[in-house]
């Protein structure tokens, strides 16, 4: 099951993949309030939110500016704010498995990021 969610969220987020806004709408949305609080109390720039179900991937980036960005429209922010596609690359490849253990487990996928 894991290697499938991995699978699916490689396919989305590093082949550009379709997204599911009906996913989207389905499992992100009704938390956004929640997850601005949390991007001001951990005083992030940025974080976005991925998760997985039967196949369909959807994401939410949420900037501490109050921007949303959902699908692929989160995907290629993301990409702005690591500036390098390597860079990008590299960090999706990092962080696969352990989005995918933590949507196996049930749990949605949620990744505050601060600038050095």
């Amino acid at each position: 099951m894991k290697s499938q969610i991995e699978n699916e969220l490689r396919k989305a987020l590093l082949q550009s993949g379709e997204m599911s806004y009906d996913l989207f709408e389905y499992e992100l949305k009704e938390h956004i309030d929640y997850w601005r609080k949390s991007l001001k109390q951990d005083k992030d720039e940025f974080l976005f939110v991925v998760t997985e179900n039967n196949g369909d991937v959807a994401m939410l980036l949420m900037t501490n500016k109050n921007d949303i960005f959902i699908n692929e429209e989160a995907r290629q922010q993301l990409q702005v704010f690591w500036k390098e596609k390597s860079v990008y690359n590299y960090n999706i490849e990092l962080l696969l498995p352990v989005m995918a253990e933590e949507l196996e487990s049930g749990s949605l996928s949620v990744n505050g990021v601060k600038s050095i």
